[in-house]
């Protein structure tokens, strides 16, 4: 689309996109700057402050003045975000319809769900938006189809590889996004978003063919310079150069009467790189939109971006450090002294210098008053109290409370493991709230993936799917396979601590005899199911011969569908399970589905279980 426009339409465009992205950048200075704030807080430069729309240093009004930073909402910060990693939302695909189909192509939208997070390592894209909401109040997930991941398919007219494509997640910061107003309360509810990020210029070239000036581009970085008084306790946020870099703007409109399918435009510099129409349908009903997902900490009604606690944390952090120092001030004017002498009875220079060392011999004028202390000798109690109220204050605020920790230790003791358990229960419920919002925006995610596996995918893929047994499985499936795109979570699975609960329950059905059989036994299968779920899987199936009789079987019936390898039958084979296994396998979706495509497979594996039934009756004759 970007062919059918003249070079003046290209250059209005470019211009009134820039013009936009200036207005969304002022509009958006205030929340940027309580960002800022929040990181240096963070990183401990606590003696910073806003002030005429930008950050300046708190100036100490004496020279004398203790200025020392408590950093108390660091090590906060890394518990919440420590108690939010264990949020891992286990999703499944409600069906389309009560069909058999469809309940089957919910099963394989699950199992496509479950092999994507594993490539793109969701759990470390989750943690890495997580922090930013926390410190921030907001982040973005940035969901797109990326044509070079994915197996390669063959190669072009000039020997470079083509690839399947596959989809890949971004983690953006607040810093990045430019809503068209603030106050819209969601992603969709935008009429457009910006998306700025700097490039190096050959990354440029190489995405659009398109070559830019670059330029110096400032960033936000840690420095390790000192203060602005020589503190050097003090961190400073500042913004360092990155060389050859040039922004890129990626204005995203919504669909519209004159525009239907929305409109895609990406400005650098003076040039335009790309204009069309949305390129994504990754909304409900096959419509297009936005390719982002937001994740907040605590929401904000009314109002685009969540709020961080550390906002709240920071008036209680200022006065934990005043506190800490005028202690300290005082402490100091105890030890040292404060010493009052009549005007010319002492030598005034020299007490300045050396001050009242120990042995120290005071000469001081005859007839002179006698100079004296002016100090009392203990720290008042108030100190000590409001010390401790800030820290209690710390954790509450935080939302987090050291149950373990401090005078608890013998409180807890003689309670009953009920008790507890509704204790830490009651401490983790603190911060659902913000775990209900990162589960919210990962299900938002994996509709969206899902809905792009449905527009992009072409012919029959095969995917890898590892258990939590660390045993690998691969299934087969197509654009056919994705039914329903609406995804909800696994209410089994729903608390912040499902796997320790997890195995509280198997020991607990363990004791009770449920997973026994009507002799009293546990078979071996069932063992190895209760030690996956116990998390010692892989170890067991390492030393179980049943289990690994059976990965050769699955080994067999993927090498039969990728490589075409018909399998053979061995002596050593435990023909039983192999049976089993073969005969699931053939009974699946799956393999229907590859049937479609090689008639002869049903054939070749009907009678690699006959070869193996051939073998299991020799073996029970004694042949």
């Amino acid at each position: 689309m970007k062919q059918n426009l003249t070079k003046k339409q290209q250059k209005d465009l470019v211009q009134e996109v820039l013009k936009d992205y200036k207005r969304r950048v002022e509009e958006k200075k205030i929340f940027e700057t309580k960002w800022q704030l929040n990181i240096n807080y963070l990183l401990g430069n606590q003696n910073a402050h806003i002030g005429l729309g930008d950050i300046y240093e708190n100036q100490n009004k004496f020279y004398w003045q203790e200025n020392n930073i408590y950093n108390h909402i660091a090590p906060l910060i890394e518990t919440r975000l420590a108690r939010l990693s264990e949020v891992k939302p286990s999703m499944v695909v409600l069906p389309a319809s009560a069909q058999d189909d469809d309940i089957s192509n919910a099963k394989v939208c699950r199992d496509i769900l479950d092999s994507c997070s594993s490539k793109i390592n969701l759990s470390k894209i989750i943690s890495n938006a997580t922090t930013w909401s926390e410190i921030c109040g907001t982040s973005f997930y940035k969901i797109v189809w990326n044509n070079k991941k994915g197996e390669t398919v063959g190669f072009n007219q000039n020997g470079e590889k083509i690839y399947e494509g596959d989809v890949d997640v971004l983690v953006c910061s607040p810093f990045e996004i430019y809503p068209d107003s603030n106050l819209s309360c969601d992603v969709d509810a935008c009429g457009s978003i910006i998306y700025a990020k700097s490039y190096d210029v050959n990354k440029i070239f190489d995405e659009w063919g398109i070559k830019v000036q670059g330029s110096d581009v400032q960033s936000f970085a840690l420095s390790s310079q000192a203060g602005m008084f020589g503190n050097p306790n003090s961190s400073l946020l500042s913004k360092i150069t990155k060389h050859n870099q040039a922004l890129v703007l990626e204005k995203y409109e919504c669909p519209s009467k004159e525009y239907p399918d929305g409109r895609l435009i990406i400005v650098c510099e003076d040039k335009l790189l790309y204009y069309g129409k949305l390129p994504y349908k990754n909304m409900h009903g096959g419509e297009r939109g936005f390719p982002f997902v937001r994740q907040i900490s605590i929401s904000q009604p009314n109002l685009f971006w969540g709020t961080s606690v550390i906002e709240r944390l920071i008036p209680i952090q200022n006065a934990y450090n005043t506190v800490k120092n005028r202690k300290h001030e005082f402490m100091n004017r105890a030890s040292l002294g404060v010493l009052a002498v009549e005007d010319g009875s002492v030598d005034v220079e020299s007490l300045e210098e050396e001050g009242l060392a120990p042995g120290k011999v005071l000469v001081y004028r005859q007839g002179a008053s006698l100079p004296t202390l002016l100090c009392d000798d203990s720290v008042p109690n108030s100190f000590s109290e409001e010390e401790k109220a800030l820290l209690e204050e710390f954790l509450s605020v935080g939302g987090i409370t050291d149950l373990f920790g401090g005078n608890n230790t013998n409180a807890l003791a003689n309670l009953s493991g009920v008790a507890l358990q509704l204790l830490i229960e009651q401490e983790y419920s603190k911060i659902s709230a913000i775990g209900e919002n990162i589960k919210f925006a990962v299900r938002q995610m994996a509709e969206q993936i899902l809905r792009l596996y449905k527009q992009f995918v072409v012919g029959q893929r095969v995917s890898r799917l590892v258990g939590n047994n660390g045993v690998a499985s691969f299934f087969y499936w197509d654009r056919g396979n994705i039914s329903s795109d609406e995804v909800v979570f696994d209410t089994q699975a729903e608390s912040l601590r499902s796997m320790t609960q997890k195995r509280n329950l198997v020991l607990e059905l363990l004791d009770k005899g449920i997973f026994a059989d009507e002799d009293g036994k546990i078979s071996g299968e069932m063992k190895l199911k209760v030690l996956d779920a116990l998390g010692f899987g892989m170890w067991e199936e390492s030393l179980d011969t049943n289990s690994i009789q059976l990965q050769k079987a699955q080994r067999e019936n993927v090498e039969l569908l990728t490589n075409g390898v018909v399998p053979k039958v061995l002596d050593i084979h435990d023909h039983n399970l192999h049976i089993s296994a073969h005969t699931a396998f053939v009974l699946s979706k799956e393999f229907e589905k590859a049937c479609e495509q090689d008639e002869n497979l049903e054939a070749i594996m009907l009678q690699h279980i006959n070869e193996h039934k051939q073998m299991l009756e020799k073996t029970n004759k004694g042949v």
